[in-house]
């Protein structure tokens, strides 16, 4: 299935990595803070700075989290990335 964000959003995707404490626990994921790094997948036709495939850092708590076909993804608004990654 392909997607295709509207005006300035991007469609990135993430790794969801488990954590673990120094003593061997790993931390649930509703106590795992957010991802703020993914990859552009897609970008909306008023988006800027970013294109496909680029490598970025962005906002913690901005986004909405989708799923499709399995994997996770975020949508997210080109203001709310902070740079990307060369």
């Amino acid at each position: 299935m392909k997607f295709k964000p509207l005006k300035e959003r991007v469609f990135v995707s993430y790794k969801d990595e488990l954590e673990k404490t120094a003593g061997g626990l790993y931390v649930p994921d509703t106590a795992r803070e957010k991802p703020q790094r993914g990859k552009v997948e897609a970008v909306g036709s008023e988006t800027k700075e970013v294109k496909v495939g680029d490598e970025v850092l962005f906002d913690k708590y901005s986004g909405s989290k989708v799923q499709i076909d399995g994997k996770d993804y975020l949508i997210i608004k080109e203001e709310d990335i902070l740079g990307i990654l060369e």
